[in-house]
Formats: structure tokens, sequence, C-alpha cells
């Protein structure tokens, strides 16, 4: 079965109205803070305390603001508008003398030329996508699917009525990937398409929560203080879910040189309100693989010593789209049977651009049913499973596309490449000596690295910021609870990234290299870099 899927305003000194801002997050994988997060959840005060310290100043100014009863717009903390609120339209199409208000409506229209001209000279200003190794998005695909895509820019993917043949490339899409992580009954594939791997993640979040509620509630047991267990290196969608849907967040520590959640940790933390296990396939602090047979291994012995029947959530955001292709012998997947659901991100190495993620359950008893709802006002009875309605049909028509064009051989070949690049990287950035691997790729093509100790004039945060300057977005953040004394450099390697951009990337490290080690003290760190930080 394949399934579709504020506030009270505040007035500024202007008189305009502002929506307020809630409490800004104090962490990104990604880079510097831009989202908002709601008040904190159980369990998650002892996650607030493994981010960096620099997006707390920036929260605590909007916090200061929004109590002075000043207007605060959400936008990126570094971001500025300016001197000026007009926009000088340049001499073209006879307009010299017309501005045009940057954050108001103009009064009547522009001609498409011009509108296009404004938008494009600004969008100028934005990095260059393919020197961004911080980001697991995909940033490149063939001209014949970028066509595809426009083709289809105005499907709306809920609408199956309408568009009937998208939603059957859905259904395709889902059937393959049933059969791709070995699910019991792939002929019934159970799963849907969704805007990113975030939502799949809540998805598969809320199937468990309302399954154990649902066992608890036969026996005669309360309902009412879920818990899930997982790392302390869980991507944030997983801090959002337990916010948004009160479930406790039992988070495994960093330790030593052991960056994910073991199999005995895991375990020390389940009771009988655990909804079940998240075991990370890719972790995005060092792209390494958590031991999901052995988490199930360790769950199976404790259900034989208590009875406790604990299910497993891969979430295999970037690794469910690479294990199967280039690691087949790794057991991860519906071959163990502990895991009940798996969500994956069709946009990181699913090879899409941004938009779409997939998840996927063992069977369809997995996913209860009274989580489906039925709509019969877009023409026909449909069910949908999503946490939005309305969404584009394009990424997944893309999705579909790469499915046809690269087969199980192009998906190897690619992901493949792409650890071969990142293992070369790696291995050549640990020889310009004074860095320290702390992975090297052979896993998600992805690895982390650190300054050796003996290096206490430069941090990595100055190199992150060095690399700015000759277009590169190389991210530098600090470890979580636990280990707060680590900061790290962090490459992602993805399908555009050649053996030549890599070379690039070594030389312009070595061409930054001679005047950073001649600082003689550090300029940046985690709360004052321009760079980036968790």
């Amino acid at each position: 079965m394949a399934l579709s899927r504020g506030g009270a305003a505040s007035s500024s000194p202007s008189g305009r109205e502002h929506l307020p801002i809630p409490k800004v997050r104090e962490s990104s994988f990604l880079g510097d803070d831009m989202e908002p997060v709601p008040p904190q959840s159980p369990g998650e005060g002892e996650l607030r305390q493994r981010r960096g310290c620099g997006a707390r100043r920036t929260a605590c100014d909007t916090r200061r603001r929004m109590l002075k009863g000043e207007a605060v717009a959400l936008k990126h903390p570094k971001s500025s508008r300016g001197h000026s609120d007009d926009l000088a339209v340049a001499p073209l199409f006879g307009l010299e003398t017309r501005t045009i208000p940057r954050h108001e409506l103009p009064r009547d229209e522009l001609s498409p030329e011009v509108a296009y001209q404004i938008i494009h000279d600004e969008l100028m200003l934005d990095g260059n996508a393919r020197l961004n190794v911080a980001t697991f998005v995909t940033t490149w695909m063939e001209p014949q699917v970028e066509k595809l895509m426009a083709e289809c820019i105005d499907k709306n993917m809920i609408d199956k009525d309408e568009y009937p043949q998208t939603a059957e490339l859905e259904s395709r899409c889902v059937a393959m990937l049933s059969r791709l992580w070995h699910a019991p009954e792939a002929e019934v594939a159970t799963g849907c398409s969704t805007t990113g791997s975030s939502e799949a993640a809540m998805l598969g979040g809320l199937a468990l929560k309302r399954r154990w509620q649902r066992r608890r509630a036969a026996a005669g047991e309360p309902t009412g203080r879920p818990n899930l267990v997982m790392g302390i290196n869980v991507q944030v969608c997983w801090e959002k879910f337990a916010n948004y849907w009160d479930v406790e967040m039992r988070l495994v520590p960093m330790e030593g040189d052991r960056f994910h959640l073991s199999p005995e940790e895991a375990v020390a933390r389940c009771d009988e309100n655990t909804i079940g296990v998240v075991a990370v396939l890719g972790s995005t602090f060092d792209g390494s693989y958590e031991p999901v047979k052995e988490i199930c291994e360790a769950l199976d012995a404790f259900q034989a010593e208590t009875g406790l029947d604990v299910p497993v959530h891969v979430d295999g955001a970037s690794g469910a789209f690479v294990a199967p292709f280039i690691d087949p012998d790794l057991a991860w997947d519906f071959r163990l049977p502990r895991v009940a659901s798996i969500n994956a991100s069709g946009h990181k190495y699913g090879l899409v651009y941004p938009g779409v993620g997939w998840v996927v359950w063992r069977n369809p008893e997995a996913l209860p049913e009274d989580l489906i709802f039925w709509v019969n006002y877009l023409g026909d009875n449909m069910p949908t499973f999503a946490l939005n309605f309305s969404r584009p049909g394009a990424q997944v028509v893309a999705q579909y596309y790469n499915f046809l064009r690269l087969g199980f051989g192009g998906y190897r070949r690619v992901q493949g490449y792409a650890r071969d690049v990142a293992t070369r990287l790696s291995g050549r950035i640990a020889e310009l000596g004074p860095f320290e691997l702390l992975t090297k790729g052979d896993e998600l093509a992805v690895f982390a690295f650190k300054l050796r100790n003996k290096v206490d004039n430069f941090t990595v945060f100055d190199v992150s910021n060095a690399m700015r300057e000759r277009g590169w977005q190389l991210p530098a953040y600090s470890f979580p609870k636990n280990r707060e004394d680590l900061a790290a450099l962090r490459v992602v390697v993805r399908r555009g990234f050649t053996h030549d951009l890599a070379d690039l990337l070594v030389s312009d490290l070595e061409r930054q290299l001679p005047r950073l080690q001649k600082q003689p003290a550090p300029v940046h760190d985690a709360a004052n870099t321009s760079g980036f930080h968790h």
C-alpha cells in the first residue's frame, strides 16, 4: 500500500504587524542556526546542553528584543537588511529612476524581465552549491530529469485522482524500496513519499507511539509517559518529534571514541514505557553507521529477560540509499525481525533535488490503520498519512527517473565512486600534517577530522573561515555532551563531487595552512566564528 501524503501578531513601531518568533534552535548540522523550535519537551533539557554557545547568544538576543516589544523577523542570525528599504532598479527597460520597496508589496506590477533580473542579481550572493561540503542534500542532477521536473512543476502529489500516473510512480517507488530493504511482505508494500526524511522519521515515530499505546491500553496499563531511546548524535527531526508529540527523549551521550549509540547503552535505557529505539544508519556528525544488528540482538536478549518487546526504527536518511548497493552483506534492514520501519531521504543519497523522503513499514500491521485518513474532496476517496497535505509531485517523478535510469548497478557505481573520493580525500587531508581523522569515509562517503592536540595557535573554526575565502563551505562544529572538548571539520561527498574537486579542496587547504600556522593565537571559536557551529 502506497500512501500519499502561529500565534497573535505584535505591532512594530512603524505600525506593521509581525508574527511572534518561537525559541531559536541552538544548533545546526548544516551550519548557522536558522530554525525555530517550540519549548522543550521532557528529556530535551539534556539535549540542549550539548549545543554550542554561539547560537545561544543569538537566541538570547532574539528573546530580549521580543520582551522589549520590538519587531523580530524570522531570519538567519547573521543576515542584514542593509541601509535601504528600497531597491534601485538598474538602468534597463526604461525604469532608470524607479525604486521598488524591499519589505512591502510594490504598488503595481513589474514586467517579468525586470522582476527576474532583480531577483537573479540578488541570488548571485548565494554560495556555490557544488562547493558546499557541509550539506548532505543533492546539488546535481542530469538535465533530462530537470526537464521532467519542469514538466511536473504544477502537479500536486496529494491529488491522485487528477494525477493518477504520478501516484502510480509513487507506488512503484515504494514497492522498489520495500524490496530493496528486504520487507517480508514486499508484494503488499506499505509506505509513502514525504517532503523529506524528517517528515518520514516523524511518521515512523508516530506509528511506534500508537502501537505502544494500543498494547498498553489493551493490558490496562497507563499510556501517559512514552519514551524513545536514541544516541545524542541524532538529527534534529527527532528532537522535534519528541517535542511535538510529548515523548521523552532518552539520549545516550558520547563517550571517549564512541560517537554514536551502542547496544549496551540502548538497552540500559529501555523500560515498559519505551516505544522504540532509533538506530541511525549514517551519523550526521561523522558519517558512521550505528550497529543496527547488534542493537537488535541486545533487544532480543532484553525481551527474553524482561518480556518487553521493543521495536527498532532505522533512521536511514542517508545510509538506506548507500548500504544496499555497496554494503550488501550488512544486516541493518527488514532482514532483522525487530526492525519495524525505515525512513530515508530521496534528496540525499537518493540523488534527487530537495523535496522528497520515504518511509516504509515492515508490513501493513506495523502501520496502525487509525493513523491513515481518507479524503474525498479531490474527486475520489484517497488515503493520506502525512504531516502536510499538498506538496509537489515533481520530486517523486525525479526519484522514479533515478530508479529507472540508474538501476541497481548505476546506484552501486555512483555510491561506490563517492566512497572512493571520500576515502582518498580523507587520506590526503591526513597527510597534510595538522589534521587527525575521526572517520575516513568508508561507510557513508562522509568523514570528520580534527586538529592534532599539539596545534594550539589556530582552531578548526579558523580553518573553516579561511576556506570560505576560496568559496568552500567546510563546516566546523563542536561535539555534544561528554565530548564538548572535541571540535571537528566534516566533508560530505555527494554525486557531482569528483576527484578533481577533491584535489582542489586539498590545494586550497594547503594554500591556507601557512598563514594559519603563523597565527600567534586562535581567532575564531564556536562562539564567534562566522562559519559553522553546533
